[in-house]
């Protein structure tokens, strides 16, 4: 059974930045690709930005430049450094692994950002 545990959210004022991070146990595949999604109150779930095993990452164009996500292959694990946060990045935040057969979610984590 495989689980993407998330942590790291809570309550922040805009400017200010909080660090997410992302474990996933228990799969017998190497996980290709990690990212974060995020779903907001009354929208669809959307991404954030994403990693390969290799380094190469993806970001939404709303958060380039503020966030950054990195990956510990070793321990498979994925983090999302969030600066410059703003109200509008209120959301709870998913963590997401693919292998090369299944997709695992993490059970979300809340960020919210106050002004």
């Amino acid at each position: 059974q495989v689980q993407m545990v998330e942590s790291g959210g809570g309550l922040v004022q805009a400017g200010g930045f909080l660090r997410l991070s992302c474990a996933a146990s228990g799969s017998n595949f190497a996980i290709n690709l990690m990212g974060w999604y995020r779903q907001a109150p009354g929208k669809q779930r959307e991404l954030v930005a994403a990693i390969t095993s290799g380094g190469l990452t993806n970001y939404a164009d709303s958060v380039k430049g503020r966030f950054t996500i990195s990956r510990d292959n070793a321990k498979n694990a994925v983090y999302l450094q969030m600066n410059y946060l703003k109200p509008e990045d209120t959301a709870v935040y998913y963590c997401r692994g693919a292998t090369a057969r299944s997709v695992y979610w993490g059970q979300g984590t809340q960020v919210t950002v106050s002004s």
